[in-house]
């Protein structure tokens, strides 16, 4: 008999920490299901816009169509709802207190503004890249990501949306040129000067110089480098006093922010971000830029980091 009562108690006993550690789990599910939620309100004040929360993929997401603006594509006037939407989603980091990712549609000219505005804040630009054939005015497509905290991020959106709005609004026609002097017929850009500052001797072809650099990386487990396009480069045409520096610019994926906000500092434009490969080791982006000035400070300005190796032939390679 005394055994009996032991035994219930025993069993007893065990079915109470059961039901302890069932219910200690359910209240770490709620709270790790509460913590997992974005403050949401917090977006909202801060950015100016209502989104909406995908609570299964717990991010939460701000829209707005591009309505300020008339497009066209192949003759046909598009529908802002159409593919005409920029956004930012945000969701809880792993790192941080929030990570964001988005796409803002931009036209031609509204493109370095914003690029800069997004650098400055501490976002990274991620590619750059068209949706259309046809259209006018031109229309691009910039990614966005960044980590930090609510507050941060998406203050750094809506600066973003400002600052492009505000342009807009002082400049409603889109402006179809860089505004810059026209550029002669025939180039006659002095080599030596430019030799002397990337410290190689550029490939010289009518009046226009080239230099070229490699960036060797690995596709497949075979080695590849500049002639299979792999490589940086900037092309000088024009004058000495009016030229134009055209260029490309291969880098690893954590030089590219540094990169793009070096050379938007030093007021060249970026006209695309993206990939030119799958596979490769270490990943590569490209990006290319266009820029005016004279033709030795159209050199495109990179941290002194990135000196020491992209231009430095000592090295036989771009190593940026």
């Amino acid at each position: 008999m005394i055994l009996d009562v032991r035994q219930r108690e025993n069993s007893n006993r065990e079915f109470l920490k059961m039901k302890i550690k069932v219910l200690f789990l359910l209240i770490v599910t709620i709270l790790n299901a509460t913590s997992a939620t974005i403050e949401t309100a917090q977006i909202d004040q801060l950015t100016g816009l209502k989104g909406k929360l995908n609570e299964k993929e717990g991010a939460y997401k701000i829209s707005f169509a591009r309505e300020d603006v008339t497009v066209f594509v192949d003759g046909w006037k598009i529908p802002a709802f159409m593919g005409l939407s920029s956004w930012a989603a945000f969701t809880k980091a792993t790192h941080s207190e929030a990570m964001v990712m988005g796409d803002t549609v931009l036209l031609e000219d509204e493109v370095n503004l914003a690029m800069f505005v997004a650098l400055e804040s501490g976002l990274s630009v991620t590619a750059l890249h068209n949706h259309f054939f046809f259209d006018h005015p031109r229309l691009f497509f910039m990614h966005i990501e960044g980590e930090g905290t609510v507050e941060h991020l998406a203050s750094s959106v809506r600066l973003l949306y400002d600052k492009v709005r505000e342009f807009r609004t002082a400049h409603p026609t889109a402006a179809d040129s860089f505004l810059k002097p026209t550029l002669p017929d025939i180039s006659t850009i002095t080599a030596d000067p430019l030799n002397k500052i990337f410290r190689s001797s550029g490939e010289v072809n009518e009046g226009v110089i080239k230099f070229t650099f490699g960036r060797p990386a690995k596709q497949h487990g075979v080695t590849i480098d500049s002639t299979m396009g792999v490589n940086t480069w900037a092309a000088f045409a024009g004058s000495d006093e009016n030229a134009v520096v055209d260029g490309d610019f291969a880098v690893t994926e954590n030089d590219l922010r540094p990169a793009l906000k070096s050379l938007r500092e030093a007021g060249i434009n970026i006209v695309a971000i993206h990939s030119h490969m799958i596979g490769e080791e270490p990943r590569i982006v490209f990006f290319h830029y266009w820029g005016r000035g004279s033709a030795p400070k159209s050199r495109p300005k990179y941290p002194e980091s990135f000196t020491r190796h992209s231009w430095d032939t000592g090295k036989s390679s771009c190593r940026c």
